[in-house]
């Protein structure tokens, strides 16, 4: 069935099909990095929200290189 049809309508397959391809995975990037940037900025609230109520709270070093949060607690 394939053999019998003529090139040109070959070519407007492939064509389509590859265009195709192309916009879904621009669409797929495209949610995949607006997905990214959401996650990053939601974590990175949250970690400014834990840095605040621990300054409030204590006296932060934050490690260089690190997720690590070293705390010292002010005796008053």
């Amino acid at each position: 069935m394939w053999r019998d049809k003529p090139p040109g309508l070959k070519i407007l397959w492939v064509w389509t099909l590859g265009t195709a391809a192309v916009l879904v995975a621009n669409v797929v990037r495209t949610r995949v990095r607006d997905m990214d940037t959401l996650m990053n900025n939601t974590e990175e609230h949250h970690h400014q929200q834990q840095r605040h109520s621990a300054a409030a709270n204590s006296e932060t070093i934050l490690v260089p290189e690190s997720d690590q949060v070293i705390r010292e607690e002010k005796s008053s």
